[in-house]
């Protein structure tokens, strides 16, 4: 997760200003180091067609042969239910890849289709988006290409009345976009972004929801950071996505989801936060925080850890801006409740979601890295025995709640008193024994700042066998700080 540097440490004067400047080496490396994004996927909507359950309608593979016939039906059969419900057996045979992979090839399938999707009958304009629907979710890029030249309709009907159309060409549109930059290529020219921002003011939830599924697909594109985000951020959609994260009775879980997700691409990418500090993004993200913890007090709901994370991640991102402090940004993240509220949620995902214990902790790291005051806060509240509980989860989890533990110690003295004596040394007693070596790495940083700032510590670690417990590490890549470390112990 971060560069190890080899070489002794220096006991007494210079070893602590040598142990500084390696940790704010460190430091700069893992507070961006999390920046992974959320694996792409795409979205099916098939509950758009009441009653075909219950007709006991089954999907067949189709030939050449049925496909040309249920488009020629549906072009010219002599009345509209018959049209319609030829669009409907080409619809379902598409759900099989052997079929949509007959009909891409055959010739004069997408431009008759696209005809029915720009006809004037709003029944086979829904059946033929439908279809197209289909095809979008394909695994196979040649599918999502041939969908090309309906890219374009389907963006000119994400300003139509009929919430329903509009919900199903975003997820048709978010499909294609992650599946074939030569669709992103098309459509940004032809102003997919302002046509997002326009959706965004749509009082449908469900248009909501779609269009932050499209968005996140879009913003997830290889090309973003230098082609796309830049358009965004210099729209409305960062203020309205901030609006719809605004905690409160209004706030749809779906809805926020989704933003959420499209928040954290954009801080991925670095092109501007500091445009989302100054708008306010750290407050609204801190609330949001604060809202989910009082949530998970009171529901048992399995979706609040999805909308967890990317908050999470988005408020960790921003934290490493230097705007953060220009604008007085850990002021606006109100310490004691956030920390508070970080615990709260930290309990959530040790019984709910392990995997998202490194999520909470990378921001509490990010939190007490340069902040006396939230450190300051985990001692006030008495957390550094919940924190301890947590060093068994994983090697992933030791290494960040000791270095939260290293960044409250290198604070200073009065500091280290809050965390000495207690349970802090039988813990780190217990880590010497790990097999990873960037456990014990950390650890024994931790215990090099409390030797240097609370010289009591190191008597306490002689009296329980801590120098048997680094002889082990003697002879890893750990020796030189192990033999400094053992230096400090034995004389200071």
């Amino acid at each position: 997760m971060w560069s190890r540097r080899r070489g002794s440490l220096m006991p007494a004067g210079c070893g602590l200003e040598e142990l500084r400047r390696r940790r704010r080496e460190r430091e700069a490396v893992l507070r961006k180091a999390r920046r992974e994004q959320q694996l792409i996927s795409k979205r099916l909507l098939r509950d758009d067609a009441p009653g075909e359950a219950e007709e006991g309608c089954v999907a067949m593979i189709l030939g050449e042969a049925e496909i040309q016939q249920f488009l020629r039906l549906a072009q010219r059969g002599t009345e509209e239910k018959e049209r319609e419900r030829a669009l409907v057996s080409l619809r379902r045979g598409l759900q099989h890849p052997e079929t949509q992979q007959t009909f891409i090839w055959l010739e004069g399938s997408m431009r008759t289709l696209v005809g029915l999707l720009t006809s004037n009958q709003a029944l086979l304009q829904l059946e033929a988006a439908r279809c197209l629907h289909e095809l979008s979710h394909s695994e196979q890029s040649a599918v999502a290409e041939a969908c090309l030249p309906a890219t374009s309709y389907l963006l000119t009907y994400l300003s139509g009345h009929s919430s329903d159309f509009i919900e199903l060409c975003l997820y048709t549109l978010g499909n294609l976009i992650v599946e074939s930059e030569a669709v992103r290529r098309q459509l940004l020219p032809q102003g997919i972004v302002p046509a997002l921002a326009a959706c965004i003011q749509s009082p449908h939830l469900t248009v909501l929801e779609a269009l932050g599924y499209a968005l996140s697909q879009l913003l997830q594109a290889k090309e973003a950071p230098e082609k796309i985000i830049p358009s965004v951020l210099a729209s409305t959609l960062p203020q309205h996505m901030l609006r719809l994260l605004q905690p409160g009775p209004k706030l749809n879980l779906g809805v926020a989801m989704e933003f959420a997700w499209c928040l954290h691409y954009i801080t991925c990418s670095q092109v501007n936060n500091d445009l989302l500090i100054t708008h306010g993004a750290l407050s609204t993200l801190g609330l949001l925080l604060l809202d989910l913890a009082g949530a998970v007090q009171r529901t048992e709901d399995a979706g609040l850890e999805l909308l967890a994370c990317p908050v999470l991640r988005c408020l960790s991102n921003l934290l490493t801006e230097a705007a953060v402090e220009a604008v007085g940004g850990q002021m606006q993240l109100r310490d004691e409740r956030v920390v508070a509220a970080l615990f709260i949620l930290l309990e959530f995902f040790l019984w709910k979601q392990p995997s998202l214990l490194p999520e909470g902790l990378w921001l509490l790291n990010n939190l007490t890295a340069n902040s006396p005051s939230f450190c300051t806060s985990l001692l006030s509240l008495d957390l550094i025995q919940p924190l301890l509980q947590l060093l068994p989860v994983s090697n992933v989890v030791s290494i960040l709640v000791l270095t939260v533990l290293c960044n409250i110690a290198e604070k200073g003295p009065a500091y280290c008193q809050h965390l000495w004596p207690g349970p802090l040394l039988p813990s780190l007693l217990d880590t010497l024994a790990f097999s990873d070596t960037e456990v014990v790495g950390q650890s024994l940083e931790l215990l090099q700042l409390l030797f240097l700032y609370q010289p009591e510590a190191a008597q306490a670690f002689l009296q329980q066998s801590g120098l048997q417990a680094l002889e082990r590490h003697e002879e890893t890549q750990l020796q030189d700080r192990v033999h400094a470390l053992q230096q400090i112990a034995l004389h200071g």
